[in-house]
């Protein structure tokens, strides 16, 4: 973690917090019971190193300060315990979501007038009687649910385990395609992990409503670009917001960068001026947990990935 956030460690709880080596952090398992990882350029560029041979070492819990574990070797599992920042910035994430519905339904902006000359009426987009689709349907989808719900806006979702809805007012529906046929706005909110890659392909696409919406603040790696291109290109689909892409950022000249149906954004949704202070607070909190022997929260599940 950073200075910072160490130095603020250090005044909460009762433990000696020592900072890991920049460029090889997972050797901090010789000397730390618990160890908080962030995805930093050592991590994420990692991610194909073999499992050192000390691994796990003395530790007892890894400590993800963000919700995906996907930026991390697949040996970070190796841990007897891991959890992650689960839910940290979803009301963040969710506000942008619902900025992007409204600027996709009510762009001001494009019928903002400057002169006696353009005083010319033109038809808006409508936000109560459309649909938003879930595609994921933890912190984040539960977030944008609530808010979408309140502004008069049908919510359908689907759950990969069969259980009642979160929030009063969800459809759960059977399949993932039935929610992409179903939406105005698509969001999806997935994790990374091997079941989830590219669930978004030409033929998942291809059961999205004409000029429907697509919305992806979960992981670029989720999405078929090459058929997302194709789908806004051939009218299948009419517009896509995109704060996460496969990689990031994406390459020079890739077509994203200038689509004119495409809005990108750099990966900025769960950016607030709070973060630093919540992820502490939760942080510090789960470490008492551990210090008093009760159960930790945001446990993340080892078979599943997230």
């Amino acid at each position: 973690m950073t200075e910072s956030f160490n130095a603020g460690l250090r005044m909460k709880v009762d433990a000696t917090v020592i900072a890991a080596p920049e460029e090889c952090p997972w050797v901090a398992a010789n000397d730390a019971d618990i160890m908080l990882v962030r995805p930093t350029s050592a991590w994420t560029d990692n991610r194909d190193l073999a499992r050192p041979a000390a691994w796990p070492g003395r530790l007892k819990w890894v400590y993800s300060g963000t919700t995906g574990i996907d930026f991390y070797p697949r040996w970070l599992l190796d841990a007897p315990v891991v959890t992650c920042g689960r839910g940290i910035a979803s009301d963040q994430i969710a506000d942008y979501v619902m900025a992007a519905i409204y600027l996709q339904a009510k762009d001001l902006e494009a019928v903002r007038v400057h002169a006696p000359s353009q005083w010319k009426t033109r038809p808006l987009g409508r936000m109560a009687g459309s649909t938003v689709g879930l595609l994921g349907f933890g912190a984040i989808g539960t977030a944008v649910a609530r808010r979408a719900l309140a502004a008069g806006v049908r919510v359908t979702a689907v759950r990969r385990r069969k259980l009642p809805s979160p929030v009063d007012g969800v459809e759960l529906l059977d399949q993932l395609e039935d929610v992409v046929a179903s939406a105005d706005h698509l969001v999806l909110a997935l994790p990374a992990t091997d079941s989830t890659r590219l669930v978004i392909d030409a033929a998942m696409l291809g059961y999205a409503r004409p000029g429907a919406h697509l919305i992806n603040v979960g992981r670029g790696a989720v999405l078929d670009h090459e058929a997302l291109i194709d789908a806004l290109d051939a009218g299948r689909l009419g517009f896509a917001t995109l704060d996460v892409t496969e990689p990031e950022p994406l390459p020079e000249g890739h077509r994203l960068w200038t689509h004119d149906r495409v809005r990108l954004t750099p990966h900025v949704s769960a950016n607030h001026t709070d973060v630093h202070a919540v992820l502490l607070e939760r942080v510090a909190a789960n470490i008492d947990r551990f210090v008093r022997g009760e159960a930790l929260v945001d446990i993340v599940d080892k078979i599943a990935g997230y």
